[in-house]
């Protein structure tokens, strides 16, 4: 008689953050036998095989971990996927806009590494965290204008679901998300916050641009100084740690803890 599906283990190779991120917290470590290089950067991967990302990698590399499923997240270098494409492996590509895409990306992985009630459990957890944050910022009066930005050059302003959590953490998001912004839409706008979380950089976006860009000098965030960096793994991560990112945006937004 052949073993049920669900008895059947995969070898996963996760080629995003986000996907380990998801994976490790639905309990399926064990699944995993490989992670992208950006991916100790947001969960502790210990001592599984580093093989690169969907826009650079050894092919040859990842085939040696025998993967029964590869997953990585848009955007991604096309000429790496076709190479991965002529593997005898299925490939899996993520491109959650939303918070609802996100949940919907949970419940996928959980039934891939057989774990569906870990995931419906994780969804819980992040949509309580959530409602908590939106329940504090309830509480405050102010609706603060918030332009947050992904990456400066060219400029890019932060993902959809971040456009969500500021909203859920009492902000309001000036800029359509996601999309290249221009220095002089943002002036127009005039944020009284802005938030700096530069894809691959942690906390090291320069906020000295921002404050210094001549463009922006009559924005109320330059001109108070608001301009606050969040560490971009939090926000740029479409998974668990944006439960820490929606409180550090409630953070920045209200000055508060």
């Amino acid at each position: 008689m052949p073993r049920s599906l669900k008895a059947v283990r995969p070898r996963i190779v996760s080629l995003a953050p986000s996907v380990t991120s998801i994976l490790l917290a639905l309990g399926a470590r064990r699944d995993v036998v490989g992670v992208s290089k950006w991916c100790k950067d947001v969960v502790c991967v210990g001592s599984l095989p580093q093989v690169g990302d969907c826009w650079k990698m050894d092919v040859g590399e990842v085939m040696r971990l025998r993967p029964t499923l590869l997953i990585g997240s848009v955007p991604f270098a096309a000429d790496t996927v076709a190479k991965l494409l002529e593997q005898p492996v299925a490939f899996l590509a993520l491109n959650p806009r939303s918070l609802a895409d996100i949940e919907s990306n949970v419940r996928l992985l959980g039934r891939l590494a057989n774990r569906a009630g870990a995931a419906e459990k994780l969804i819980a957890r992040m949509r309580g965290a959530f409602a908590e944050v939106a329940r504090r910022a309830s509480k405050m009066r102010a609706r603060p204008r918030v332009y947050c930005e992904a990456w400066p050059n060219p400029r890019i302003s932060s993902p959809p679901w971040v456009a969500e959590l500021v909203s859920l953490a009492g902000g309001e998001f000036v800029t359509r998300p996601g999309e290249r912004v221009s220095d002089e839409a943002v002036a127009r706008a005039n944020p009284e916050l802005m938030i700096l979380a530069w894809t691959a950089t942690g906390e090291r976006a320069d906020r000295s641009r921002a404050l210094q860009n001549p463009a922006w000098h009559d924005t109320l965030a330059v001109k108070n100084g608001r301009v606050v960096v969040i560490r971009d793994q939090l926000l740029n991560t479409p998974g668990p740690p944006l439960m820490q990112g929606a409180r550090e945006l409630f953070r920045a937004i209200h000055g508060r803890r």
